[in-house]
Parts: C-alpha cells; structure tokens; sequence
C-alpha cells in the first residue's frame, strides 16, 4: 500500500530523513514510531508527494509517489491543521468531498451528503453540524480533522498524531474509530510519538530514530520476549550493575525494566534488589513494551513526548 525506498531528506545541514525504508501491507494496521524529531511527520509528507526526497523514492497505492489519483484515494489527517473558523462543519466536510471529486474516477467520487453525515457521525460531532468550527475545542478540531481523513471510506488512512488533543475518553473513541476502519478493509497507518497508544492498536509497527528505521515487523515479534519492570529507590550503583546477570537492564524514570529474563528468575531478582539495599515499591512482570524496546534500540533515550500520552522483525529491516 505504501513504500519507501532509501529515502533521504535533507533541509541545510540537517538530515531529516537517513535511507529511510520500509513498506505497509494492505489492510494492516501499521504504527510509525519514534521521538519528537525522529522524521516521521518528513517520511510522512514525502509519502504524500507534499515534500519531495533528495535520493531516494517508493510508490503508494501502487502508483510514484505525488500521483494526484493515488492520493485521492487517501484520507489523510495532518499534525497540525487549522479550519477557517467562521466555516461550520459539514461546510468542512462539503469542502473536502468536491476536492476528492476533484481527483477524477480514480479517486473516492462524488460523496454526498449522507457521507458526510455518516463521517461526522463516525467521529461523534453529528450534533455540531451546523457549529462554526471557531468555537471548537482542541480536541473537537481532532475530531473533525479525523472526520475529514474518514470521509469517503478512502483505501488508504494516514493519521499524523491523531490522539494528541485529546483527553483519555477521546483517545479510547480514536482506537474504536481506527479498529473500525481496519475492519472495512481500509490500511491505517498511524504515525504516533505516543507508544501506549501505538501499542494497544496496530498489529505491525516501525520504528524511527534520527531519521533511520531501527527495527519493523510485527507488534507480537518485537515484544515477545519476557520482561520485568520494578520500581525502585535506593539501589547503589553497585547492586544495579549486578542485575546485569538477570538480563538487559534499562532505567527511566524510577523503574527498572530487565529483559529477556526468564520468569523463574524474578524472585531472584527481587531478592538481589533487597539484598544490595534497594527498596521495591512495585513488580510488573509481563513482555517488553515499545517503550523498553525503543529505549534499547536508541541507547537510552527517553524523549519520546507526554503520556497519553511467521515473523519477520529484524533490526534495520524494511518490512512492516
């Protein structure tokens, strides 16, 4: 549905984007992933033919990326968008429907007003019809801008952050949206710094660091291996070191996570904690998360924004 080939994007000096690879599969849900700055907001607009590559290319639906029929039959919902306030929102929506049209027969047709009811209803705002979108909410803008990137069933979903306005009840209505959307058949790909949410919907992930993917494949690959998490305070330098033994160590922000470890091994690891002067306030043992594996893929670093905020996994691969 998607590819990119080797990309690379430089603005100046800055490398945006690094040989950057890796393809979507049609009717997957697939996470893009990474920090804020990683280039994922730049893979996205040169898969969307908004910017252009230095070196390197791909296709998406089938067709070189920037093909105006190709991307009319895509829904896409930008990070950062702004509706003309004194527009109400099914004049949004009516907006977007002729310049869909406007792609010719390749693309979604002419959608009507029972399509444009049925996507505000999709994203909770039928009863906001008629509002002027200048007295929207944050989140309410989220909303519609979704309701736009839904309109018209389109093949393709592209989500630029799509939960970043919104409170928990609206990120919990975003994951019903986007499962619902994967079930009509539509790919969804979902660019996201936010791991718990990338975590609870898609099935295939990428991750991306300083314009390189690091690791793509399935969710269930990339985290299958067992993993402890345990809150700690006063370790000394010297008992944290020793639970090298245990596994892969990593530290962020007051907990410990170890892994792969063997189950068997945690009371162990408890006691060793215990032993060297530790004090444990909580054990959570389970498989890695997306946060842990990223933190060890990306030697450690822990920008990655606000909380909400048959295998083929391999480090550096292209698939996902």
């Amino acid at each position: 549905m998607l590819e990119l080939d080797r990309a690379t994007k430089r603005f100046g000096p800055l490398v945006a984007l690094d040989a950057c690879s890796f393809t979507a599969r049609p009717g997957r849900l697939t996470g893009f992933l990474g920090p804020n700055g990683a280039g994922k907001t730049t893979a996205v607009k040169i898969l969307l033919g908004l910017t252009r590559a230095s070196r390197g290319g791909g296709t998406v639906l089938g067709a070189p990326l920037g093909d105006r029929r190709a991307r009319s039959r895509i829904g896409y919902l930008p990070e950062l968008f702004r509706y003309q306030p004194w527009l109400r929102a099914r004049e949004v929506l009516e907006l977007h429907a002729r310049l869909i049209a406007a792609g010719g027969p390749a693309g979604r047709g002419r959608l009507d007003a029972t399509a444009i009811g049925a996507s505000l209803a999709e994203v909770g705002l039928a009863d906001r019809a008629d509002d002027a979108v200048g007295g929207f909410s944050k989140g309410m803008q989220q909303r519609l801008g979704l309701a736009v990137a839904l309109l018209g069933s389109p093949e393709l979903i592209v989500l630029d952050e799509p939960t970043s306005a919104l409170d928990p009840v609206g990120r919990l209505d975003v994951r019903g949206i986007i499962a619902r959307a994967r079930s009509r058949g539509a790919t969804v790909f979902l660019n996201s710094h936010l791991l718990s949410e990338v975590e609870r919907v898609c099935d295939r992930v990428a991750i991306i660091d300083h314009g390189r993917v690091l690791v793509s494949g399935r969710l269930d690959d990339l985290l299958g291996e067992d993993a402890v998490r345990i809150r700690v305070t006063e370790l000394p330098a010297a008992g944290l070191a020793a639970l090298g033994r245990f596994g892969q160590v990593d530290e962020a922000d007051g907990w410990l996570s170890i892994s792969p470890i063997d189950p068997a091994a945690i009371p162990d690891v408890v006691a060793a904690i215990v032993g060297a002067g530790g004090r444990i306030h909580e054990v959570d043992a389970g498989r890695t998360t997306l946060e842990d594996r990223f933190l060890r893929l990306a030697g450690g670093r822990a920008d990655l924004g606000a909380p909400g905020e048959p295998g083929d996994a391999a480090a550096g691969g292209p698939v996902a």
